[in-house]
């Protein structure tokens, strides 16, 4: 796993997919404060309990102007599916393509197991 961002570090810029037809790059979100949330897979029993609660502290979150994404190496449509069965209300980025791009930016890519997680 290469050096997580130190605080006060500026966010690396992408650009990846939220559905299997939307895009969003972080800069779409330029201005705002962003909590990114790195978890290995969809599906997962420790990730989906870990999703479910940021769903549920979404409102705080955005009560403080903060926009939450998260980010794992699973496509666009297993997240669609895992947002629809979840009721997620937060967007979920596909760093699918090349796998983990944006989580070795930000130094959470396990290159071992394939995964991200911070």
């Amino acid at each position: 796993m290469g050096n997580i961002l130190q605080p006060g570090t500026k966010a690396p810029e992408f650009t990846a997919p939220v559905t299997p037809d939307q895009k969003l790059s972080l800069s779409d979100l330029k201005g705002r404060r962003v909590i990114i949330a790195f978890y290995p897979a969809d599906w997962s029993p420790v990730c989906g309990d870990q999703m479910s609660l940021y769903n549920m502290v979404l409102p705080e979150f955005r009560k403080y102007g903060a926009e939450l994404l998260g980010i794992s190496v699973d496509g666009a449509w297993c997240h669609q599916a895992y947002a629809k069965a979840n009721q997620l209300h937060f967007p979920l980025i596909a760093d699918f393509h090349p796998k983990g791009a944006i989580a070795k930016s930000f130094g959470a890519y396990r290159e071992e197991e394939g995964v991200a997680d911070r």
